[in-house]
């Protein structure tokens, strides 16, 4: 059964790493081609493209992981360049965090002087935010290298090697450090994902009350962006739930329900690049293209 669970675990980051690649790619591409064309790029499709360099390189990290957990390969890399791989998810979900500030300031209808100033700010913001967020996430890397990489190495050695022991101190030394530098894009998040859910939810409620004679369009698209922000709360949140989950290892290496986290934790970049391709006519209409393009060049 574990032979059957092994296979699997195997077959299915490889589709997570296609889709990933595939979907982050078609954001790059698409908005680099109208750059060139354009000369210029609009704060959200910067925004998403960052994103999107974040995601490959995540997507790419996540894949040897499970190379590494099913001893394809050697673990001794993963351990050196561990540093790497959490400078590239906190950097993403920071990213994502100021996405999801991006759509609260823009689309939610709270009356308020405080949205009201950001909603005319955000996007002057755009670039300063994605400076912010890499300076943050390379604090470790810079002013912390040596220590997150002695910590890094003891617990992956203790994790992937069974004779390897750790004191347990150090593991939660690590657990605290991972979970205070991921709270902080977690809490920011959630708050504007929440506010935008609420009164998106409260908006399109009195729509369809007040106007049940008269809908249009307005109301599909109300419900069709609600959908949309739900479901990256829920991809964003299983992410950060199962990456503290496995920073504080409970579960045993090749279980059923460590691999079952690791691929909850690589759904994140992969399943949330197909909503935003979903619910951007622009990135659709190219996705389609491109789509269409290989199945003629097969």
């Amino acid at each position: 059964m574990l032979d059957f669970y092994l296979i699997i675990h195997f077959l299915l980051p490889v589709i997570q790493c296609l889709i990933g690649v595939l979907a982050n790619g078609i954001i790059v591409i698409v908005n680099g081609i109208e750059l060139i064309k354009q000369r210029k790029m609009i704060p959200l499709d910067l925004l998403l493209s960052c994103l999107a360099i974040s995601r490959i390189c995540l997507q790419s990290f996540i894949f040897y992981i499970n190379l590494v957990i099913l001893s394809l390969i050697d673990f001794l890399p993963l351990v050196k360049n561990f540093a790497v791989f959490m400078f590239v998810n906190e950097t993403g979900l920071w990213l994502a965090t100021w996405l999801g500030v991006f759509y609260c300031a823009k689309i939610s209808p709270i009356a308020h002087p405080l949205f009201f100033w950001l909603k005319m700010r955000i996007s002057k913001l755009v670039p300063w935010l994605i400076i912010g967020s890499l300076l943050f996430a390379s604090i470790p890397l810079v002013f912390y290298s040596k220590h997150t990489w002695v910590l890094s190495q003891e617990v992956l050695l203790r994790l992937f090697s069974p004779n390897a022991t750790t004191q347990i101190k150090e593991t939660s030394a690590l657990q605290i450090v991972f979970l205070a530098r991921f709270s902080p894009p977690f809490v920011i998040f959630l708050i504007s994902t929440l506010l935008l859910v609420f009164s998106l939810g409260r908006h399109t409620w009195q729509m369809r009350n007040t106007a049940t004679s008269t809908r249009d369009s307005s109301t599909g698209v109300h419900v069709s962006a609600l959908l949309s922000i739900l479901s990256f709360l829920v991809l964003y949140l299983s992410h950060y739930m199962t990456a503290a989950l496995l920073s504080s290892h409970i579960f045993e290496l090749r279980s059923f329900m460590f691999l079952f986290c690791i691929l909850v934790f690589g759904s994140y970049p992969s399943g949330h690049s197909i909503i935003l391709i979903s619910g951007n006519p622009k990135l659709k209409q190219n996705a389609k293209k491109f789509l269409l393009h290989g199945q003629c060049c097969q």
